[in-house]
């Protein structure tokens, strides 16, 4: 099988890992093309320093590195290693760092890492040596990290390649990429013309100059990095082999180490952001590779003062200082959310990037790629935070790339909170609402380029109000409190007790119509949604092996009119990917254009059935429906749907008249209660009641049994993507989400357990698992988390433990939905 024909255009560490893994799955018809002189070929690659540290807060990419690892280390070119496993040390200068790593450790733990583990600070010197004691709190320390020899791994895996039938064309530049009705047809270079079925661009910091080739645009900016090499030390003096001591990161000042034979490598983050486009980076041919610019000496200051604290013996004294053989600044690719760029175009058949992946990652995105360009699916990897459709317009606007990248390199080695918000293009998309907002104190984080209140402080008083009916606060730990707020328990309190109304708007909605609406969306989700007009169903998406690709509201709004509640830009390009060809079917993005109100409680019912002659009564307008009605003057879209739990409704309207919605559900609900309340009771809610939040409880490698989401499945309405692979992969169930319900412990009795997510979970001190997502229930007056566990420890009653830091938590498997599980209240 020699397959489409199919070019390569790069060939770093990406490039030549994919043309390996696609030649070994007999795809041979493959033609690697590089401007520079293979295996050092100029890029980012031939300058980088190779040092791999696996354990990362993203779970893909930790499986990345650990197949890299895998990979890299049964590789060998004329004799050489293409992997040296001396272990990767992180080590913590300040109290802040010491907890961070026993974060990242956790991390490690949930994640499957073998054998990392914490380390005292009289371990973490001893393991390396030439540490100053003084300076040192502790380290976490993973056996398997170590350099990865990239050069050498593009030379093995190139010459496999080759070996299988692959043409390596370098000293060979693409001038262009020729596309005919939508499709690439070949690439133009300076030897010729390649004619071509599938173009993959694994050009790193040219990536934005290849794709703008087909009019795709990446957000990825080529940064520049600084790194030296030292002479030899006299501490190191007579070591013959290149590296024996772990890599090294001291990340409280932004820096990296590793051996390099009698001296070592310096590499610095601590420098101001030195940003560029491809059009600035040397031509190919000189002396000096395309990827290295100048060495900006006056950006080395600190590092070098830093150096000579950490590692005393790097001085030299008859020098006064450390001496430099060479250093440069090396370029490379930085994205506006620190992930790779991977996937097909969506605008253009057969043209596929895989961009902004650094050797650590290489082999295990080059393995990902060649799946999912053969297969159509990744089977090994979960790819949906790092597929390339994922971002909104906004988020490509060049001035967005660039600030975004910018503040990624200088945050890189910092300590960033999971709902750390991003500090600059703020405020950019803003609901009808936000004036309101911000007279009630709104409290914002960022979804998707929205500000979205997280609470209000108009809402503080509440906390101590006679309304409160005797919710219990949480004290959380530091950690646990930032971006959040006691204020919060009242919030959800009287979303449960009163009403309250939720700033929708950022959720993203579509809009499918025109003839043959309704079977094209029957043949991509799970249930059936060719109900009478009016019918609401809540449904998935499924790849064709079966994995969720999303979870969705589909509301047939006429005949074949649909309004479809989706999780984000990845599933408008789903569904316009699977249109069949001159198909009358529109797809509209209408997030923009609109706005939507969630006004849940038990007293929802008294503030808009006051507002409207239709009927809102429980026999009139029942779960899961939807209907046109005038509220006033405002026309909306209303749905009985709610994702806390509560009686009920979506209200959605266009954004001309969000205000005026607002302004009256606030005017007509005060005799009621009601009060605007925030994101962080809406999570508590929602996991009180079992909701699964796609993207972090579920993704593309889950399926639904797995997930808890079966009754969203319906097998005998008719053929669906992904349906026979779902069948099948029910018979071979070996993990569940469920749900956690934590205890407090013994020696953190003044503050309540509360975790974020990511976390391990053990059993019998084993790691098992890991949390999704978690919130404090005030309702139950419980910690709660959602959590992936081998099946046999899901019967409710399971005893284990959640790892946070330095703390393990006893917690218990609970039966959901934790919160009332006959579903009378939200049917009421």
């Amino acid at each position: 099988m020699a397959g489409p024909q199919v070019v390569i255009i790069g060939g770093g560490i990406v490039g030549a890992s994919t043309a390996d893994e696609l030649s070994e799955r007999g795809w041979t018809n493959v033609t690697l093309v590089d401007a520079g002189t293979l295996p050092a070929a100029g890029g980012s690659t031939s300058h980088a320093p190779g040092v791999v540290f696996q354990t990362n807060g993203t779970k893909v990419m930790s499986d990345l590195a650990m197949y890299t690892v895998e990979k890299f280390t049964a590789l060998q070119w004329e004799d050489e290693p293409c992997y040296l496993a001396v272990g990767g040390l992180e080590i913590a200068t300040t109290p802040e760092r010491l907890a961070e790593l026993n974060r990242r450790f956790g991390y490690a733990q949930s994640w499957g890492i073998p054998d990392a583990r914490l380390l005292s600070a009289e371990e973490a010197v001893h393991m390396w040596d030439l540490l100053n004691p003084e300076m040192v709190l502790g380290g976490l320390f993973v056996p398997t990290d170590g350099i990865a020899k990239a050069v050498n791994a593009v030379a093995a895996q190139v010459e496999r390649a080759r070996s299988r039938g692959v043409t390596i064309k370098d000293n060979c530049e693409v001038l262009d990429i020729l596309v005919e009705a939508g499709k690439v047809t070949g690439v133009k270079t300076s030897t010729g013309f390649l004619p071509a079925d599938i173009v993959l661009c694994c050009a790193g910091i040219w990536g934005p100059k290849i794709a703008k080739m087909v009019g795709m645009a990446l957000p990825l900016t080529p940064l520049a990095h600084q790194l030296a090499w030292t002479k030899p030390l006299p501490s190191l003096t007579g070591h013959t082999r290149e590296a024996t001591r772990p890599v090294l990161r001291h990340q409280d000042a932004d820096l990296y180490y590793r051996e390099n034979f009698e001296g070592i490598a310096i590499g610095s983050y601590r420098h101001r952001p030195m940003p560029l486009t491809a059009e600035e980076l040397l031509p190919w041919g000189g002396e000096v590779m395309p990827s290295v610019l100048p060495f900006t000496q006056e950006d080395f200051e600190f590092p070098l003062a830093e150096t000579a604290a950490l590692i005393p013996s790097a001085v030299r004294i008859e020098a006064q200082g450390i001496e430099i053989a060479e250093a440069i600044n090396g370029v490379f690719s930085f994205t506006t959310d620190n992930l790779p760029l991977l996937g097909p175009s969506p605008d253009v058949e057969g043209f596929w990037v895989a961009e902004a992946v650094w050797v650590t990652h290489s082999a295990g995105v080059g393995k990902a790629m060649a799946e999912w360009i053969i297969d159509g699916h990744c089977s090994s990897f979960d790819l949906h935070a790092l597929d390339v459709n994922r971002f909104e317009r906004h988020q490509l606007a060049p001035a967005y790339v660039l600030a975004k990248d910018c503040q990624n390199f200088v945050e890189v080695y910092d300590i960033l909170h999971p709902l750390q918000p991003m500090e600059h293009s703020r405020p950019l998309r803003t609901s009808p609402f936000y004036m309101r907002e911000i007279e009630l104190g709104g409290q914002f984080l960022e979804a998707s380029g929205w500000e979205r209140p997280q609470w209000y402080t108009a809402n503080d008083d509440l906390v101590r109000s006679d309304r409160n009916t005797g919710w219990h606060v949480p004290n959380p730990d530091p950690w646990s409190a930032m971006f959040s707020s006691p204020t919060v328990a009242a919030e959800a309190a009287i979303t449960r007790n009163d009403v309250a109304i939720y700033d929708m708007t950022a959720l993203k909605r579509l809009e499918v119509s025109g003839p043959g609406a309704t079977d094209f969306l029957q043949g991509l989700v799970t249930a059936n949604i060719a109900k009478t007009v009016g019918g609401v169903t809540y449904c998935l998406m499924l790849d064709t092996d079966g994995g969720i690709r999303s979870d969705i509201t589909v509301a047939r709004l006429e005949t074949e009119l649909y309004q479809i509640g989706a999780n984000g830009a990845m599933d408008i390009d789903w569904l316009r990917r699977h249109l069949p060809a001159n198909s009358p079917i529109q797809i509209r993005d209408i997030t923009a254009g609109t706005c939507c109100i969630g006004i849940w409680g038990p007293k929802a019912r008294d503030v808009v059935q006051s507002l409207t002659s239709t009927d809102f009564s429980n026999d009139g307008f029942t779960y899961f429906r939807s209907k046109q009605a005038y509220l006033g003057a405002v026309e909306v879209t209303a749905m009985r749907l709610s994702y806390v739990g509560e009686l009920g409704w979506e209200l959605y309207t266009t954004a001309d008249q969000g205000l005026a919605l607002w302004d009256l559900l606030m005017k007509t609900g005060a005799p009621h209660g009601i009060i605007a309340a925030g994101r962080g009771a809406f999570n508590s809610l929602r996991i009180e009641k079992g909701y699964r939040s796609f993207g972090t409880d579920m993704t593309f490698e889950h399926d639904p049994y797995e997930a808890g989401l079966a009754f969203a499945v319906k097998l005998d309405k008719g053929d669906f993507i992904g349906r026979e692979a779902l069948i099948e992969r029910a018979k071979h169930v070996t993990r569940r989400l469920v749900l956690l319900a934590l205890e407090n412990a013994s020696n953190t009795a003044a503050t309540d357990a509360l975790v974020l997510g990511n976390e391990p979970v053990y059993c019998s001190g084993e790691p098992v698992g890991y949390v999704t997502s978690a919130a404090y229930s005030y309702t139950l007056g419980v910690s709660l988390a959602l959590a992936w566990l081998p099946v046999a420890l899901t019967e409710p009653g399971t005893a284990v433990e959640v790892g946070y830091f330095e703390h393990r938590y006893s917690a218990v498997v609970t039966a959901e939905p934790g919160f009332d599980p006959e579903m009378k209240k939200i049917r009421c």
